[in-house]
């Protein structure tokens, strides 16, 4: 590295800050952004400790790439231990925060300790500033941001905040960044709440230094034309946004419907990506250098909810409120989302919640009485609406489903957790497994608790993809539980995204090559790494991710999928008949890991092969 980059720490109990220099050596084991996360948390955060804690941390890390001309630089990953799930949480988020963290001097800010009254933190170049938040605690994020941009008297100030649902301790509560930005899964925002830390602004005024800019802007071009070149990025990621996911994931019959019971939804003609562009006013939004700008900022046209704005819905929003829910009003829809950005709470985990909720009601495993007038009837979006603002204040049968799915099905018992939808605790996405098995190894695998994006595995089974640079070179059946080998690769990939701060969507249809976001490494570095190396820091940080959830007690007991995919054949979509079997799928695939087959956790050969012995 040219220069050595800086490390802030801020704790809120003293309201002392530290500023430590980054060792060469992380540089060359974890690269960055997730990795520095990942290492942080397994090494100063003791066994057991209550999420809730002020022990625990939030760290916030940017990657060697985030704010550079490298495409899609503007990601930010935050770290800290789940109060959904109780692993390892990491939340990644895009927007403009992360190359403002840079610009004012660091890679990484560390925030422990705990507040004994509201507040928020100023950054400034070099400067951080404890500002009293009392005012504040209870506004949304919207007003929240409005109101201290106004205080600072600084519009460029970049903010990271927490809304209502933050405060209340909602077990989803999402950090919320540039108004409609979340880092979403897991809870960051409850870590925020517990801490009385309202919001974090930053400004830098810096420039950053890239070692070789004439690579730099070769290899940015480079980038850049293969994601003009990819048909799926250029001709529906970028005109439509994350909504063009909508028709081709139903189409296969990967879209979870009515709380899983169908693999496909009949209202492409409301929820389809034509049709939203047509029933909302909308305009593209893009996070920090990116040339997809596949966020959507949207206003509803008519209606009850005639004039209401915001960003989204995106396709995991229309998946989560709309084919889960059996709900295809998509103002509803569009109001939970705006809903869920200014109380600050994830979209993905909230809508998978009411609609396990709308199941536990047509089961009659609840009824009116226990959700005090709320009927959660499948289909009613009123009553959906209505209940993402009882979950973000924690009102009635809300403070119950705050919890998340698999805590309320507990205090209901019976029966309950089969119509629950969770892995490790979090509340899986809306990414179809029956007709994608690499897709329910993804969810079963990742560290964090179902993930749909570690990798997003249909590319390759069901969307048909090849990668030769990751040695996929045959198409792969969708609906085989075996030949799950290739997940390796392509899961090392996308964590290593995430290490450089670039965005996974870039890679996503393996649009960017890995080799591209290597040269645009070395040039940002003046390191001459090559692919290889590159995926094997990679596999380095799962593989430490993984012995963070050991030693809080998680292995191969806990990836189990959920009773209906495993048990229940799909009734419709491409994968009818289709169930999975996640004894084939984890057995091949601890193997090309190096674990051990009956655990799940890294061999010791392993472990030393990564110099995590």
């Amino acid at each position: 590295m040219s220069d050595k980059g800086q490390m802030l720490k801020i704790n809120l109990t003293d309201q002392k800050t530290e500023r430590l220099t980054i060792s060469d050596e992380w540089y060359r084991d974890y690269i960055g952004g997730e990795g520095f996360a990942a290492k942080i948390l397994y090494d100063h955060l003791e066994v057991g400790l209550d999420p809730l804690s002020e022990k625990n941390m939030l760290v916030f890390t940017t990657g060697p790439l985030t704010g550079t001309k490298a495409p899609c630089s503007g990601r930010l990953c935050i770290g800290f231990k789940s109060p959904l799930t109780g692993t390892i949480g990491m939340s990644n988020v895009g927007g403009h925060l992360a190359p403002m963290i840079k610009k004012a001097g660091y890679e990484v800010i560390i925030v422990e300790g705990k507040s004994d009254n509201p507040v928020y933190i100023y950054i400034n170049d070099d400067e951080v500033v404890f500002k009293d938040a009392s005012h504040l605690w209870g506004l949304d994020t919207e007003k929240t941001e409005d109101r201290i941009r106004e205080e600072l008297g600084n519009e460029k100030v970049r903010i990271a905040e927490i809304g209502p649902a933050g405060e209340n301790l909602v077990k989803f509560s999402a950090i919320m960044i540039d108004r409609h930005r979340a880092a979403g899964r897991g809870g960051a925002g409850a870590i925020m709440g517990s801490k009385n830390l309202k919001a974090m602004a930053c400004f830098g005024s810096g420039q950053l230094h890239v070692d070789n800019m004439d690579s730099m802007n070769e290899f940015a071009e480079k980038a850049r034309q293969e994601l003009k070149d990819e048909a799926f990025a250029a001709g529906a990621l970028k005109p439509f946004g994350t909504p063009s996911f909508m028709d081709s994931i139903n189409a296969l019959g990967l879209l979870p419907t009515k709380n899983w019971q169908h693999t496909t939804f009949d209202a492409m003609d409301t929820l389809g990506h034509v049709a939203y562009h047509e029933h909302l006013n909308v305009k593209p939004w893009a996070c920090f250098g990116c040339p997809i700008a596949c966020g959507r900022h949207t206003e509803i046209k008519d209606g009850e909810y005639k004039g209401e704005s915001g960003g989204g819905p995106e396709y995991e929003t229309l998946g989560a409120f709309g084919a889960k829910c059996y709900i295809k009003d998509l103002n509803a829809i569009a109001m939970a989302n705006y809903i869920c950005n200014r109380m600050g709470m994830d979209t993905i985990s909230t809508g998978q919640v009411i609609a396990t909720a709308m199941e536990w009601y047509e089961k009659g495993l609840i009824d009116d009485k226990t959700t005090e007038g709320i009927p959660l009837e499948f289909g009613n979006a009123e009553s959906m609406v209505e209940m993402v603002r009882h979950i973000a204040m924690r009102k009635g049968y809300g403070d119950v489903l705050a919890e998340g799915s698999y805590r309320a099905a507990e205090k209901i018992g019976k029966n309950a957790q089969d119509y629950v939808f969770q892995i490790k605790g979090m509340e899986l996405a809306s990414c179809g497994v029956r007709a994608s098995k690499g897709e329910a190894l993804s969810h079963l695998i990742s560290a964090r608790g179902a993930d749909h994006l570690r990798p997003f595995a249909s590319v390759i089974d069901a969307f048909g993809y090849l990668e030769p640079e990751l040695g996929i070179n045959e198409k792969v059946s969708p609906f085989e539980d075996s030949n799950k080998k290739w997940v390796k690769p392509f899961m090392e990939l996308s964590m290593l995204t995430n290490l450089l701060g670039v965005c996974l969507f870039a890679s996503i249809t393996l649009a960017v090559k890995g080799s591209t976001w290597t040269g645009l490494y070395n040039a940002a570095t003046g390191n001459q790494e090559n692919l290889t190396n590159m995926l094997k820091c990679a596999e380095r940080v799962i593989n430490l991710e993984r012995m963070f959830n050991a030693r809080e007690g998680f292995d191969r007991k806990d990836e189990k999928l959920p009773v209906r995919l495993s048990k229940e054949p799909a009734v419709d979509g491409l994968g009818k008949g289709n169930v999975a079997n996640e004894a084939i799928m984890l057995d091949e695939f601890y193997e090309a890991m190096g674990w051990h087959l009956d655990t799940g956790l890294p061999s010791d050969e392993k472990l030393q092969e990564l110099g995590l012995q």
